[in-house]
């Protein structure tokens, strides 16, 4: 659902978080916690380098009054890359598909599907082992959604890896290996592409996956109530006054209980 923490997740991984602060938890990349790392040295040594992001809403992440060879410039010079800037430029748009005739034009002279793939063309930039994308497909068509779909499948075979944040489950089944589902500002689910879709554990995620439309079978479900507010969300479980199993228990929220893939955070799943 909207506003659950998914895009926020993702900019507290690459440390671009404005006036948030991480206050528990760990994030490592390469075997180091690039949490205890000063703000100079992350950025010198991982941001772009080694983990760049693909920022939701290709339409305005382009700034319209410079060209497309100017904005790929600038992340290169931010980033003091000592190599050759042309041939580094000409390898990462060549590698989503794009002719370097792209490079001279101004963002509005571009289609939506070749804004996007600038923007994870400029995410690659750097040859980063890690990427965050998020929602790459919003606001574009069928047709383009496969062909971003299709890229980001290629780049998955080359050995690059993702966190693909999406609402749309249907794009996770095609990419994912695992998924983690959220839930007001929790990841209340989370486990291999498999268990997540053919045995759900947790009652949010086994309504979520009931309100998807298919062409045969039954209607979607949709889930009653709204989400809690997240000023003052309590102690309870987050879920609890949508949730068609509520107990007592579910007053306190619970911890993350192991699964066959990964954790479901449920009382439903405490042995005790």
């Amino acid at each position: 659902e909207s506003a659950c923490g998914k895009s926020t997740l993702g900019l507290s991984v690459i440390r671009m978080l404005q006036g948030g602060k991480i206050t528990s938890g760990s994030v490592s990349l390469d075997g180091e916690s690039i949490l205890d790392l000063d703000e100079k040295t992350f950025d010198k040594k991982f941001r772009w380098k080694k983990i760049s992001m693909i920022f939701q809403g290709a339409m305005s992440s382009l700034d319209p009054v410079f060209t497309i060879k100017d904005q790929f410039y600038e992340v290169l010079k931010q980033h003091n890359f000592e190599g050759n800037f042309k041939k580094c430029i000409s390898e990462s748009i060549s590698s989503v598909g794009l002719d370097e005739n792209v490079l001279d034009k101004f963002p509005h002279e571009l289609s939506g599907g070749m804004k996007q793939r600038v923007i994870i063309s400029m995410a690659l930039l750097l040859k980063p082992s890690f990427v965050i994308a998020d929602e790459p497909t919003t606001a574009l068509d069928v047709l383009i959604q496969a062909q971003i779909i299709n890229l980001l499948k290629k780049l998955k075979k080359e050995g690059m890896s993702f966190m693909l944040i999406t609402h749309d489950l249907a794009i996770l089944s095609e990419i994912s290996d695992k998924i983690g589902i959220m839930y007001s500002g929790q990841m209340v689910e989370f486990g291999s592409s498999f268990d997540i879709y053919k045995n759900p554990k947790h009652p949010y995620t086994q309504a979520l996956l009931e309100s998807i439309p298919t062409l045969h079978g039954t209607k979607p479900k949709y889930i009653k109530g709204t989400p809690p507010s997240l000023i003052s969300p309590g102690e309870q479980c987050r879920f609890l006054d949508r949730c068609p199993h509520a107990m007592d228990k579910c007053k306190k929220d619970p911890p993350n209980f192991k699964t066959d893939s990964g954790y479901v955070k449920c009382w439903l799943y405490d042995e005790k």
